[in-house]
């Protein structure tokens, strides 16, 4: 999510769970190669596991930013071919590259060549022009599938085995990026179909989904959830959907639906942190970053979902930010926690 899933944002939402991985926002492939590679690229140790989420349609560029996220640590490169903002769609990247199969294809094998990493894609169930747009979004027919069947064949034989489907069509130009994620029906139906015919690619699932419970639904017939403003505005889902998995992943004999150990998701080993101790991390996550010259209100933005929901949240959202130190911050924080 552009201008909202930075480092800080990324620090502060792996305090609400050990397990799950983060993206960073969309970072441009042409302003990694030409433009402040260590300040884009910029991240603590403590955001892994960390996927690194690029913007671009050339697979030139793409490849040598692929290089650069690897070379950086970061542990997945994910291409994006879902957003549909026309910021990102000027730039001949996004959504409106569900229309160059091919294309992404390249980029995909590109980056494969010269990265060990998993090299996975957003995508959307498809794309529609403005122009009569509304009288298509109802619905989805056997051509919309058809295009939607060969994208993901063509960028799986380029070697990509791991997609990120949400269940949604994008409309380029018409509707606002709100718009698009609100106004196209969700087709969870289009996801299940698309992993039947694909048993063998890795393939979750995102849009609209709001809580555990929902969640543990789709991890049902999909390989994984992604949740994106929901995560941000209130944090605390990602604790309730840790919880939740680590009590299924008990059924089974200690390993994770992937096959690896399962011992970070053990609830005998892991508890929710309460709000208390997630503003002292961060608290004292502002003290060091502030002294290295990083503004507070760029962090405490961040801090405003932790609330959502508890009583005197507005008070809380108002303190943080009218806060100007960090000082003023851990006053604030402790003042919270009494209440």
């Amino acid at each position: 999510m552009m201008d909202w899933t930075d480092r800080h944002c990324r620090y502060f939402l792996r305090g609400f769970s050990p397990g799950v991985l983060l993206y960073t926002e969309m970072i441009a492939a042409a302003a990694l190669v030409h433009g402040n590679r260590e300040r884009l690229l910029q991240h603590s140790v403590e955001e892994h596991p960390l996927a690194l989420q690029l913007g671009g349609s050339d697979p030139g560029l793409l490849a040598a930013a692929a290089r650069f996220g690897a070379e950086r640590g970061y542990d997945e490169i994910n291409l994006n071919c879902g957003c549909p903002s026309d910021r990102v769609h000027a730039g001949a990247f996004g959504a409106c590259l569900m229309l160059e199969p091919r294309r992404v294809a390249a980029a995909v094998s590109a980056m494969r060549a010269v990265v060990d990493l998993p090299v996975t894609v957003k995508m959307r169930i498809g794309v529609l022009p403005a122009a009569g747009h509304r009288a298509r979004l109802a619905t989805f027919d056997e051509d919309d599938y058809a295009e939607l069947h060969r994208f993901t064949a063509l960028v799986s034989n380029a070697g990509c085995r791991h997609f990120i489907v949400h269940a949604r069509q994008a409309v380029l130009g018409g509707l606002s990026p709100r718009e698009n994620r609100e106004v196209p029906p969700l087709r969870f139906d289009i996801v299940q179909r698309l992993k039947r015919d694909f048993p063998h690619l890795w393939i979750g699932v995102n849009g609209g989904l709001r809580d555990a419970a929902q969640c543990r639904a789709a991890l049902e017939w999909s390989d994984g959830v992604m949740l994106g403003r929901e995560a941000y505005h209130r944090p605390q889902v990602l604790s309730e959907l840790h919880v939740a998995l680590e009590r299924d992943s008990r059924r089974a004999d200690g390993r994770d639906a992937d096959g690896r150990r399962a011992d970070s998701w053990r609830a005998d080993t892991w508890r929710p942190p309460d709000a208390a101790a997630l503003l002292e991390r961060m608290a004292l996550y502002a003290e060091r970053e502030v002294a290295l010259g990083t503004p507070l209100k760029a962090i405490t933005r961040h801090l405003l979902g932790l609330a959502a929901g508890r009583p005197g949240a507005r008070r809380f959202r108002q303190a943080l930010c009218q806060a100007e130190s960090t000082a003023q911050l851990w006053r604030e924080a402790a003042a919270y926690c009494e209440a």
